[in-house]
């Protein structure tokens, strides 16, 4: 008598015979081979260009201010990209991440923290170029690195306002990140 040895996936191959071929879900196998064929698709140029023109929105160009009649540390506050969406502009003294101007020091940022949607009005602080504390958890956002958390219960960084100059107009053109209470920043219903 002889002893036969069948492995897992001779037996798997032999139960699905047997079963008709179907399967419910995908196998590690096909999930892997799938996942490379995405991979390649990446690979190639233009592969994903669908994707990127999908996540891009179209933001309107708004005149939010001049060079010239901002101080420093004073932030000057405004709508964007809808009314009642409060945001702020400050020249901070020192070069930012995407701060524009000659010292690469303007930036704008949304004033709602990103954990709970909490007013951040009126909460900079120059001398750490700082926005906070949240109110609600004490999330504080560093301005010089876009926003992001330098302590409290906030995961993400603060929506920053992108910025363009022409001459000594300061234009807002975009948002980095979603705003709170927002599906989307254009076009998106409020939450």
């Amino acid at each position: 008598m002889e002893k036969q040895i069948v492995t897992m996936h001779e037996a798997h191959d032999e139960h699905e015979a047997h079963e008709g071929g179907g399967r419910a879900c995908m196998s590690r196998r096909q999930f892997l081979l799938s996942g490379g064929a995405v991979i390649t698709l990446a690979a190639v140029p233009g592969g994903l260009t669908f994707a990127a023109q999908a996540l891009k929105a179209d933001y309107p160009k708004v005149k939010i201010g001049s060079l010239s009649a901002l101080k420093l540390g004073k932030p000057v506050t405004f709508a964007y990209p809808y009314p009642g969406v409060r945001n702020i502009l400050v020249r901070l003294g020192a070069p930012a991440g995407a701060g524009v101007g000659k010292d690469s020091d303007v930036v704008a940022f949304n004033q709602q923290c990103t954990h709970m949607g909490g007013p951040l009005d009126g909460t900079y602080k120059d001398k750490h170029q700082v926005l906070g504390p949240c109110p609600l958890h004490l999330t504080t956002f560093d301005l010089t690195r876009h926003g992001m958390v330098v302590s409290g219960h906030g995961t993400e960084s603060l929506p920053q306002i992108v910025l363009e100059t022409q001459g000594d107009d300061i234009y807002a053109v975009g948002v980095l990140g979603l705003i709170h209470g927002y599906s989307a920043n254009i076009n998106g219903r409020r939450s």
